[in-house]
């Protein structure tokens, strides 16, 4: 690359110093992200005071101005080492000043220029320029180069959308090579520097392989342009089609006089409606129902979006079922489901005693049954429910690794679903059910997250009433479950956890209780 630039720069030397006339002096107009190739015409916004005083002053001598392209974008007030040193000789052919300030100057690219030197006035830029020809190239690849270039600032045109047809027929009629490299250069999309390196070419057969080589590389990125456009259409278009061919149903299934049941959109919102729910979850589901009705009812999105409200409105928000609170009668339900276990049935009355007492003030005790296998804690869990005339529902903790089994999956993840605690809540149908939660010392903790720190929040009065599963992203209040656990041991049991619950320790049973029960309850 030196090497050409080195050349380039000896031709350019050699054509100046051979040049036929002296230098000549002209009023320089820099502009900025643009380069003037001969025989151009192009509008230009002149707002700068130099510029505006070199337009001025070329109207009044013989309406020609130096165009020169800057290096720098930025820099306001160019000086001589900001300026390239080849240029196009312009004739201004018109100027109009608008109400803005600015000017706005209609020019033609007359002759390419090399600048001997710049001078720089009081009000305006001056230079010495000599004439910049084409060498004298007799090769016979110019003709194939030419037809080469043409047809691919052909396909260029085609691909480029800002490009009217109009420019590919004023360059296909135009039969000398030079013009028609100046005014291909002209009408590519490109930066400033490799246009200025096009402008400063003197070998036309140099300038035609650059030409080529340039719309190869530009045609190649159009192509990969409009292919990605295309897809991006054919999707739109895809959904659009699907939305048009799901009205046009709409209105056959009227005329069919089918179209009166109630879509599925609106058989959704009258389940939200009739939910219950409060003011954030009702909120919440409108939105996603919204966001459903405007989505392909096929499309996988969809899909998700609709399990979601499905959950939402099969939550149990507002559905409890009334507390059995007579002493009594959990009194002789223990004593009909459980033989023995005097001081265990004694801890449970006094539980359920307090809970009398206390009514809607004492929530968020926890029992724990501890004892070896077979001794009957589960069975326990649930003659608590059946005295207290609640839902009873179980669930299994051991070997669990997962904080998102108790927490639920986002919704982002594939075939994600709300976790062991609301889908329990679910299976019960009321908001306030037992739930009995099996081997609580058998909880595992890897990667994944720990589900027994997942628990401590589950079973803190203080933040259950707003529990807020990850899938569901609503709080639910979890504060009139009863929550029992059981276990085998509590040493593997954490510490924080351990603390929330109230342990009740069931001893094993000795051969003469095994026999009377196996004589009252197995074979009665």
């Amino acid at each position: 690359m030196k090497k050409e630039e080195e050349a380039q720069a000896q031709d350019i030397q050699d054509i100046t110093e051979v040049s036929a006339s002296g230098p000549r002096s002209c009023f320089v107009l820099p502009v900025r992200d643009i380069v003037i190739f001969p025989g151009i015409i192009a509008p230009l916004f002149v707002g700068r005071p130099r510029s505006l005083k070199a337009i001025e002053m070329a109207m009044l001598q013989d309406r020609n101005v130096l165009v020169v392209a800057q290096k720098e974008m930025q820099v306001d007030d160019p000086r001589v080492e900001d300026l390239y040193s080849v240029g196009t000789v312009c004739s201004i052919l018109q100027m109009v000043r608008i109400p803005d300030g600015t000017t706005k100057v209609l020019i033609e690219g007359v002759e390419r220029v090399q600048v001997v030197s710049y001078g720089k006035g009081k009000e305006t830029l001056e230079a010495d320029v000599v004439s910049l020809p084409w060498e004298e190239h007799h090769s016979p690849n110019l003709e194939a180069l030419k037809r080469s270039v043409l047809e691919q600032f052909e396909k260029y045109v085609t691909l480029h959308p800002r490009i009217p047809g109009e420019v590919l027929i004023s360059v296909m009629n135009v039969e000398d090579p030079r013009q028609i490299s100046d005014l291909v250069g002209s009408h590519l999309s490109l930066k400033v520097e490799k246009k200025q390196k096009l402008l400063e070419m003197v070998n036309l057969e140099k300038s035609l392989k650059f030409l080529l080589k340039v719309l190869l590389e530009e045609i190649d990125i159009l192509q990969l342009e409009h292919a990605i456009q295309d897809k991006v259409r054919q999707e739109v278009e895809r959904g659009h089609k699907e939305y048009y061919l799901r009205e046009q149903l709409k209105v056959i299934q009227d005329e069919l006089g089918q179209g009166e049941k109630p879509s599925e959109i609106d058989e959704l919102r009258t389940r939200i409606e009739e939910a219950e729910m409060p003011e954030a979850s009702l909120s919440k589901a409108l939105h996603e129902l919204d966001r459903l009705s405007k989505m392909p009812l096929m499309s996988a999105e969809a899909t998700v979006v609709r399990t979601y409200i499905d959950w939402l409105v099969t939550l149990p928000w507002n559905t409890m079922t009334p507390d059995n609170l007579e002493i009594k009668r959990a009194q002789k339900v223990l004593d009909e489901d459980h033989y023995g276990l005097e001081k265990v049935k004694e801890r449970i009355l006094e539980f359920l005693a307090v809970r009398k007492l206390a009514l809607d003030k004492m929530k968020g005790q926890v029992l724990c049954f501890v004892g070896p296998p077979g001794v009957g804690k589960t069975s326990l869990g649930k003659s608590i429910a059946k005295a207290l005339e609640r839902k009873f529902v179980n669930m299994s903790l051991g070997g669990m690794r997962d904080e998102a089994e108790i927490r639920g999956h986002r919704r982002t993840y594939v075939g994600a679903m709300p976790g062991r605690i609301l889908q329990k809540i679910r299976q019960a149908g009321a908001r306030n059910p037992v739930l009995l939660m099996d081997e609580i010392d058998k909880l595992g903790l890897d990667f994944r997250g720990d589900p027994a720190a997942a628990l401590l929040e589950v079973l803190d009065p203080e933040q259950n009433s707003s529990f807020t599963d990850h899938f569901m992203e609503v709080p639910f209040d979890l504060s009139d479950v009863i929550f029992i656990t059981t276990a085998n041991v509590t040493h593997s049991i954490p510490r924080p956890l351990l603390d929330r619950m109230e342990v009740i320790k069931i001893p094993g049973y000795v051969w003469q209780e095994k026999i009377k029960i196996a004589k009252n309850h197995i074979f009665p």
